[in-house]
């Protein structure tokens, strides 16, 4: 009988740890940068524009590095599976038409995009022939129109589609 193939481990878990940990430290290191470039001292008016955010991006930079310096202690010993491959995958067939979606809003619109994104998750996930989805995928996108354009007066992020029908 023929074995399924095994999950290999897409990341570790410490890994993941540290990347987090040097992500999260980089943005309190640009808040403090930030702030210290506003102003972060107490003034005699009281404290500077940015004396709390200093504070804030120095506690993110501890926090940070009270998860690196553990996980580097353990990088060599700790295996365990942060996401396997397989998991990996499914995650990215949602993450990736999601982020196409978002950036395809900013440049042909909400109506459009959202038409085109309902179609083709109802095809490739969920396996509805092309007229099907093209159908929902229209009706929704057309329920939205009609719903926030014209009866909320809703103005929502309009692409060239709806700038050639006059919106």
């Amino acid at each position: 009988m023929k074995q399924p193939p095994t999950d290999h481990a897409a990341a570790r878990t410490v890994v993941v740890e540290l990347v987090v940990a040097v992500i999260t430290f980089s943005f309190g290191a640009l808040v403090v940068y930030g702030s210290a470039q506003l102003g972060a001292s107490w003034g005699a008016d009281g404290p500077q524009s940015g004396y709390f955010p200093f504070y804030i991006g120095l506690l993110i930079c501890i926090s940070s590095a009270g998860i690196f310096v553990p996980a580097l202690l353990k990088l060599k010993s700790d295996r365990s599976v942060f996401v396997t491959t397989g998991q990996l995958k499914r995650v990215m067939v949602i993450l990736l038409p999601t982020t196409a979606y978002a950036v395809g809003v900013q440049w042909i619109g909400i109506y459009v995009s959202s038409a085109v994104f309902v179609a083709l998750f109802m095809k490739f996930l969920g396996k509805y022939s092309w007229l099907r989805s093209v159908v929902v995928g229209s009706t929704v996108s057309i329920s939205a129109f009609v719903l926030f354009e014209l009866w909320f007066k809703i103005p929502l992020p309009k692409g060239p589609f709806e700038r050639m029908i006059g919106y």
